[in-house]
């Protein structure tokens, strides 16, 4: 953890049914104001595809999101989910959250694995 940062996911594993909607929460705790909480996913053999991020501040999000994707900051329990309506099997990868400070005085980015999320 860099300045008392951290991230953490809520689960480690999520096995759902095709069609069903998916919420992964990602809990983050940082002393930085402004930031930007960004999700990525990766498929077995691929590298980590960049999906969306959203500002902790002000709610602002990546001008392009996937289809059937969407993401939400809960203050109250300092999280940023990450929806995914009507899940498919493609969907089936390995998450990632990543916090990504916006400050100088805090240049180290914080990554943790998330959640798998296989899909029958």
């Amino acid at each position: 953890d860099s300045m008392g940062d951290s991230i953490n996911p809520s689960l480690t594993h999520e096995v759902v049914n095709e069609g069903d909607d998916v919420t992964l929460y990602c809990t983050c705790s940082t002393s930085v104001t402004y930031s930007y909480l960004h999700w990525y996913r990766q498929h077995p053999k691929s590298n980590p595809q960049f999906l969306l991020y959203i500002s902790d501040a002000t709610g602002a999000k990546s001008d392009s999101i996937p289809p059937r994707m969407d993401v939400k900051v809960d203050i109250n329990n300092k999280q940023v989910n990450l929806i995914i309506s009507s899940a498919a099997v493609s969907d089936s990868a390995l998450y990632y959250c990543a916090l990504a400070p916006t400050v100088t005085g805090n240049p180290a980015a914080l990554y943790k694995n998330f959640q798998t999320v296989m899909l029958y």
